[in-house]
């Protein structure tokens, strides 16, 4: 499989599933990376991989002039829908990060949430990100920290990764993001926790793998025996962080800022 018949199935997994639900539960991460890029009345903002729109909206909340574009065409609709929804004047649009339709220099910030980092080809990406955005201009992502535990539990389900294809999870460690962004970007680096909270790892479980397009592909791709074994697999890490009022597990993330050279 190459990359462009990989990305056609991530755009079709990532729309399969209503990710507004699981972006509901990602507030707390989405609010902090708005807060640290300081939206200014005016300036133009795109957002990549946005999903269903959950930063490009607190930008435009706050009176950024905001572009949002996302690989996924169903994602797309429903951003659309909820920024029409609050009467928010927003650009959607579907496109590959890695090959943006944007001019050189055209923004003054550029930020993404746990987004681009699915994109396989990393220096694509990384080199996009600093054509669109210009001297001087902010860029802000959201990467998730490495999750050796995690990665435990779901590595006996999935298949392999396309060969060449980056990974994910590379784009939480400081040394790897600096050897891609440093060169266009002064760099700064903050840790957040977003952690899955609800009464119960069950719920969760129900959450992620009915709303979480990824996750619910992989599900839906098991026999049933298979299917059980990784939702008791599942089920069973999230218990380790049972708490009194329910369960509380830790989900690191590392907040990417930088300035354009």
């Amino acid at each position: 499989m190459g990359f462009e018949e990989l990305k056609a199935r991530q755009s079709a997994v990532w729309g399969s599933a209503p990710w507004e639900r699981v972006a509901d539960t990602l507030a707390p991460l989405h609010d902090h990376l708005v807060a640290e890029l300081s939206p200014r009345a005016g300036e133009r903002w795109l957002d990549l991989a946005t999903g269903t729109g959950a930063v490009a909206i607190r930008a435009t909340r706050a009176g950024a002039d905001v572009t949002g574009l996302d690989l996924a065409p169903r994602l797309v609709e429903t951003a659309r829908r909820l920024a029409a929804q609050e009467g928010l004047a927003i650009r959607f649009h579907v496109g590959d990060c890695e090959d943006l339709p944007y001019e050189d220099a055209s923004f003054d910030v550029v930020s993404s949430a746990v987004g681009v980092i699915f994109s396989p080809d990393h220096r694509a990406v990384a080199h996009e990100l600093a054509r669109v955005c210009r001297p001087g201009g902010r860029l802000g992502l959201v990467t998730w920290r490495p999750n050796p535990e995690y990665e435990a539990v779901m590595s006996p389900f999935r298949e392999p990764p396309e060969p060449g294809s980056g990974n994910p999870d590379h784009w939480g460690r400081e040394e790897y993001v600096s050897e891609l962004l440093a060169a266009d970007f002064e760099l700064q680096f903050v840790e957040g926790d977003c952690p899955l909270t609800a009464e119960s790892a069950e719920a969760i479980w129900e959450l992620w793998s009915t709303s979480a397009g990824p996750l619910k592909a992989l599900v839906e791709s098991l026999e049933p025996g298979r299917r059980e074994k990784l939702r008791l697999a599942y089920v069973g890490y999230l218990e380790r962080y049972r708490t009194n009022g329910g369960v509380r597990a830790p989900d690191q993330y590392l907040l990417v800022l930088g300035r354009r050279r």
